[in-house]
């Protein structure tokens, strides 16, 4: 049947437009869903009268103001509605979020120095053991031979020594005897020297006389002989004395060779010493130690088994870790990396342990590598836990959450309420129901809040959302009641 146009609604204007009507009084065929035969009515007034109605509805005025936010009147300008709160004080924390895992504090792989055989296995997995405690014995029996060998050369050398410091004795000795052979000749040297000067004299006072006849020519021959004995003797007794010298230059040079070989001897006996201590220290490996007071975790050695000494790719005999202290190391991506801080005044860490439920641990960062893994650009960073009754255990998870800034009291705005435009950051604020764009200086931001640090007081009322589309003097009216 011909009915009514339909009322058009514009979205766009949210203007109604009531479209002509036609009402046609003519005969009318109704059809009932459901049935295949339909009835025939010449007039169908109740239908008729409940179209017209439902057009009167839609043309009346309050349902076209229903329809319109605003009414306007010709040549009036539209006022549009923004949401809008005052601006308040907060306190904002910039905080991450990353998960953890809990390692050993120390953690030591025991490996052998020396190549032998096991003697005795003292632990076992899950054993607490003390700093320096036997863990595993070895046995070397060559190396208890090696030990004697070494003493009886040390005692080889501290004889050559004594050897040596008695040559030097005798050396001096023979010195001695020499300075007093270079007195006795220089003690000759002067008699014969005065027997000399002696037989001189009496040979001119004799040579004197024989000229006047005095005496004969023969006593004056006779004393020139014995002149001549007297310098024969005193040449000889020069080189008595110059041999007597000799003599004790050589056993001069003779102290200085024993004193050169005792030092050559206490040089072989310090080497003989050295090497016994080197030997005796090796000994000391057959008893392997812990490095610290710990727990053993892993065991890879048996009695009897033939060790070598440790290479890179070689299993671990046992690993005994550190247990009355742990660290907690987080991962901190890339963008956050440059805000974190570690130390005594490192960022505050609250750290949830998942098997411990909802139990946290507040601590502080201890420290970080500094630099960036290059795998998955992230900075590793540590916190020391201690753990003295042995809960934490190494490989445990856990979350942490790092408080890398914070600010306290300052004025904070939703980042929907900032407006971006040609490098300048502002805001709009709503003063006399009209817009006042106020250029500010962002601070701190944490999620969907930031930190205004300049333009903005406590109790403006800020646009909290499109403020983009607004503009400076433009008219708005707030939909949103301040907040008191």
């Amino acid at each position: 049947m011909k009915c009514f146009d339909t009322a058009i609604i514009e979205k766009g204007t949210e203007v109604t437009q009531v479209m002509e009507v036609t009402q046609v009084m003519e005969e009318t065929t109704i059809s009932f869903p459901g049935s295949s035969l339909g009835t025939h009515c010449p007039k169908a007034p109740a239908l008729v009268s409940v179209q017209i109605f439902a057009i009167i509805v839609l043309m009346s005025p309050p349902f076209l103001m229903a329809q319109s936010p605003s009414v306007s009147s010709p040549g009036a300008a539209a006022i549009d509605r923004v949401t809008a709160f005052p601006a308040a004080r907060k306190n904002l924390k910039l905080t991450t979020t990353q998960p953890g895992r809990i390692v050993a504090y120390e953690e030591t792989a025991i490996a052998s120095k020396l190549s032998g055989f096991v003697e005795q296995v003292l632990v076992d997995i899950g054993d607490t053991v003390k700093k320096d405690q036997v863990l595993i014995r070895l046995s070397i029996p060559e190396m208890a031979d090696e030990v004697k060998q070494k003493e009886a050369l040390l005692a080889q050398a501290a004889a050559e020594v004594l050897q040596s410091e008695s040559a030097v004795q005798a050396a001096k000795a023979a010195m001695e005897t020499t300075a007093a052979g270079i007195e006795e000749a220089a003690a000759g040297k002067g008699r014969v020297s005065a027997e000399l000067e002696r037989a001189k004299a009496e040979y001119a006072r004799i040579q004197q006389l024989a000229a006047t006849g005095a005496v004969t020519n023969k006593l004056a021959e006779e004393l020139l002989s014995q002149m001549r004995a007297a310098e024969a003797a005193g040449q000889e007794v020069g080189a008595k004395v110059k041999s007597a010298e000799a003599a004790h230059r050589q056993a001069a040079a003779n102290i200085e060779k024993s004193n050169a070989d005792v030092a050559a001897a206490q040089a072989r006996r310090n080497v003989a010493h050295a090497n016994l201590g080197q030997v005796r220290t090796m000994l000391g490996y057959l008893e392997i130690k812990s490095p610290f007071e710990g727990v053993v975790t892993q065991r890879a050695v048996d009695t009897g088994r033939y060790v070598q000494p440790a290479y890179s790719n070689a299993a671990p005999l046992l690993v005994v870790a550190r247990t009355d202290k742990v660290r907690v190391c987080i991962e901190v991506p890339e963008m956050e990396a440059s805000a974190v801080d570690a130390g005594e005044k490192g960022d505050a860490v609250t750290i949830s342990i998942q098997s411990f439920g909802k139990k946290a641990v507040e601590s502080r960062l201890s420290r970080t590598s500094w630099g960036l893994d290059s795998s998955n650009r992230s900075l590793r960073t540590e916190v020391d836990l201690v753990n003295t009754d042995r809960l934490l255990r190494p490989g445990m998870y856990a979350s942490a959450t790092i408080t890398l800034d914070q600010r306290t009291e300052v004025v904070v705005l939703p980042l929907t309420a900032i407006v971006r435009k040609d490098d300048v950051t502002s805001c709009c604020i709503v003063k006399d129901d009209k817009i006042e764009i106020r250029p500010i200086e962002l601070g701190l931001r944490s999620g969907p809040e930031v930190e205004i640090v300049s333009g903005v007081q406590p109790g403006d009322i800020v646009v909290m959302a499109r403020a983009e589309g607004l503009k400076q003097g433009q008219s708005v009216a707030i939909i949103a009641a301040p907040v008191k």
